[in-house]
């Protein structure tokens, strides 16, 4: 790390104490650099400081005076740039450019230069009036700074910052974005004009999406744009367009704060940035779990957002309703056998499972889980990372929980027959094992089961519970109205005549708070599936899934179809939310 320059001055006795602290109010009064009032002040001369920072930085020093600069170099940065970073062109030698600088650790400038230039930068040391001088005489009128509230000149900083305007993003000075051992003062990207266009890009996009809630970030090339989309509520949104120009190095900044290889294009990579806020006075963390994908025209990029904040523990909030919400609390707290929770990628079924965890997690009980991957870190629950390039699987990870005197064991997903073997095996001799499947609806999860292998009369006595579910958005509270839905609207939809009265259906208009889409927030529809001993007796006979939903029904199960309308009926959400959910 280079030595302050006032301590190197004060250790070559170039300077007394007395004159570094007339220097230093002098920089205070007048802003500047600390060489700068020391050759204002008449204490040292530009070559004083030049020598001085040449040792300081460890790199080479340059005497500008009657230098003989190359016009052609000088038209590779614009004049803004240049005096924005207080920097000058005075060499080139092949893919290599060597610039003057008065600060050769500014690799924000560097990295600017380098992306408009496309050439590779070598610093050199120079004082700060010596470079002032010469961009004015170089450049002339030109070399003020750009006014642009973005604090930065040039075109990559005009095409971003016409680009964040579309984010309409809410600055406040009390956030803070941390990733690993890089601070970014994402809180204050008005006044980033230091920081190389690239760089505020990326912060930005991952601020504005935290800001409007959003679950995922899309970032996806084609041919002649690049599109960012955000998934707000589970509906993508398009938010900005950035200059094609960006995609490669917005991949790049991203991959770099992954810890991915950027060299790698023609490869999916999987990687993860950590945020951490100081949101409002309270410290709160968030994950990005990075997944990227070669296109036809470039790598695609998908951020999904990972926030604690928004992880609800209490089931009660989760959209059961009385009954459903019953049968559930009491099928996972019998002492053992399986609770599946099944849906489509993106329902919820994570919430429900952690949800439930939450409520048997206690001192005297031991819950190991198997997940791919771990989403959010539980205290007192043993988390395992299930890792298939290297043999941990969801099999060989049930093996070893089998070992380890479980009570819970928690399966992040039945993918295959073995890891459905081991599941019905752990739930037959004592254990309570919870577990996700991808199917439809709740019977359906009986059949894939068999399907996979599995002896109907082994399903039938290990499974205690089955739940389908789906995530709809909500009407805004903020916005909602009452809204008329003609009645036999309703009734194609499904619900049942002496039900109209009781229809409150609402309708958000739209405002600030939705975004204008009447839309904020997700509730769960769940179909609970109660594995009674009529419905067992039933699964020993392989039953087609019709007739499995028909007793299902008979027994109480409301479907998610029945769910949703419910829902709609007390003015949750929509008839249309429904409808493209539910079959």
């Amino acid at each position: 790390m280079a030595v302050r320059l006032g301590e190197l001055l004060l250790r070559e006795r170039r300077v007394t104490p007395t004159q570094l602290q007339e220097a230093l109010t002098y920089q205070r009064s007048n802003g500047g650099r600390l060489g700068t009032s020391l050759v204002k002040l008449g204490i040292l001369t530009d070559d004083d400081i030049s020598e001085v920072l040449s040792r300081q930085y460890g790199v080479p020093a340059v005497d500008l005076k009657d230098f003989a600069y190359d016009p052609s170099l000088l038209r590779l940065i614009p004049a803004e740039t240049a005096a924005k970073y207080n920097v000058i062109p005075v060499g080139r030698s092949g893919n290599t450019l060597t610039l003057a600088m008065t600060d050769p650790t500014n690799v924000f400038a560097m990295d600017d230069i380098k992306f408009r230039t496309g050439l590779n930068v070598e610093p050199v040391v120079a004082s700060e009036t010596a470079i002032q001088a010469a961009v004015v005489q170089h450049y002339g009128s030109q070399s003020q700074p750009a006014k642009d509230n973005g604090g930065g000149g040039g075109k990559g900083f005009d095409v971003v910052n016409r680009a964040l305007e579309d984010l309409n993003l809410d600055m406040q000075d009390d956030l803070q974005v941390v990733q690993s051992a890089e601070e970014i003062d994402a809180a204050s990207l008005e006044k980033q004009s230091g920081e190389a266009p690239v760089i505020r890009l990326a912060n930005a996009l991952f601020l504005a999406a935290i800001q409007r809630g959003a679950s995922d970030i899309h970032i996806e090339p084609y041919e002649k744009d690049l599109r960012v989309r955000f998934r707000i509520d589970g509906v993508l949104q398009s938010v900005m367009t950035p200059a094609l120009k960006f995609r490669d190095p917005l991949v790049s900044r991203i991959k770099i704060m992954a810890r991915l290889d950027i060299a790698e294009k023609r490869l999916p990579q999987d990687g993860r940035i950590k945020a951490r806020f100081n949101d409002h006075g309270q410290a709160r963390e968030i994950d990005f779990r990075v997944s990227v994908l070669p296109t036809l025209f470039g790598e695609k990029v998908v951020l999904r957002l990972l926030d604690a904040k928004g992880l609800k523990l209490d089931m009660s909030q989760l959209g059961f309703d009385t009954e459903g919400l019953r049968r559930f609390d009491s099928a996972i707290r019998k002492p053992w056998g399986m609770v599946l929770v099944t849906g489509p990628t993106g329902s919820g079924k994570t919430n429900t499972l952690y949800s439930a965890l939450g409520q048997l997690n206690q001192p005297g009980v031991n819950i190991m889980t198997a997940e791919d991957p771990v989403e959010f870190n539980l205290q007192g629950i043993n988390q395992v990372q299930v890792k298939e390039q290297i043999g941990m699987t969801f099999a060989g990870a049930l093996r070893s929980f089998l070992r380890q005197d479980p009570n819970i064991i928690l399966v992040g997903e039945v993918r295959d027959a073995e890891t459905a073997a081991i599941a019905v095996k752990a739930a037959l001799t004592g254990h309570l094992v919870l577990s996700t499947l991808h199917t439809n609806d709740a019977p359906s999860s009986i059949s894939r089961l068999v399907n996979m292998g599995i002896e109907p009369f082994l399903v039938g006595n290990s499974c205690n519970l089955v739940a389908a579910q789906r995530l709809v958005r909500k009407v805004c509270e903020n916005c909602k109205e009452p809204h008329d839905i003609p009645p036999n609207r309703l009734i194609e939809a499904g619900m049942a005549e002496d039900q109209l009265a009781n229809v409150r259906a609402m309708k958000g208009r739209g405002c600030d708070k939705c975004s204008g889409t009447g839309y904020k927030g997700r509730v769960g529809l769940f179909e609970i599936m109660e594995v009674s001993e009529a419905v067992r007796d039933l699964i020993l006979q392989n039953p087609p899934v019709v007739e499995l939903r028909d007793l299902a029904v008979k027994e109480g199960m409301s479907t998610l179809r029945q769910s949703g309308l419910a829902k709609v009926r007390d003015g949750v959400t929509s008839l249309e939310e429904v409808v493209r959910e539910t079959m």
